[in-house]
């Protein structure tokens, strides 16, 4: 759900899960090492995992319904997640955004554990994603987590900390231009993931 970079806001719950893991015995370094380090490469420059959540809507209540990932090597994947019972919220105006309804994610989501241990499974060698909204991802990606009682393998950073000041000059144009051209649909988390990754590409300063 692309909001343009909004700030480390709403991460409560992702910073809670954060905390459990330091207690549990520090299996994974939670401090934040040089962000360029702990991307991989694709066609010859740094190209970072990105990851993107579409969610039933905002504010209280709120939670993920499908999640999306760019990989390093440029493949990308989404699952749409079936709500848990006490998951109720649902706001109209966001089903306008993403075209998701109730009656789909009942019908084609995969259950919230199943999600979860994908997540684990793709993000623990790489140890970290990058999203462009990280205070909402964040707490969506930690509520799914917490309310399945799994913990998260991997750190969840915000995208703009690896951006240098030519590449956030550059951004926005950059990333209509990449919409346009390579005909992506916004508001979908597989399309998102996509989409940011190559705007990253694209708007590095050579």
């Amino acid at each position: 759900m692309a909001l343009e970079f909004a700030e480390d806001t709403t991460g409560q719950v992702w910073q809670g899960m954060s905390r459990r893991l330091e207690r549990g015995g520090g299996a994974l370094d939670l401090q934040r090492s040089d962000a360029r380090q702990q991307t991989s490469q694709v066609l010859g420059t740094w190209c970072p995992t990105i990851l993107d959540v579409e969610a039933s809507g905002f504010g209280r209540g709120s939670y993920p319904i499908e999640i999306g990932l760019a990989r390093a090597d440029g493949t990308h994947s989404a699952l749409l997640i079936r709500p848990l019972d006490e998951w109720i919220h649902w706001d109209p105006k966001a089903e306008l955004l993403h075209g998701i309804t109730r009656d789909q994610l009942m019908q084609e989501g995969h259950s919230p554990l199943e999600v979860a241990r994908w997540l684990n499974d793709e993000l623990r060698e790489v140890g970290v994603a990058y999203s462009d909204s990280w205070g909402y991802d964040s707490s969506w990606v930690g509520r799914l987590f917490n309310d399945v009682d799994l913990l998260p393998g991997f750190r969840l950073e915000s995208l703009r900390r690896l951006l240098d000041e030519c590449q956030l000059a550059r951004w926005n144009a950059t990333k209509a231009r990449v919409e346009v051209e390579a005909g992506i649909h916004r508001h979908r988390a597989g399309e998102d993931v996509r989409l940011l990754q190559q705007t990253y590409l694209r708007s590095l300063c050579h």
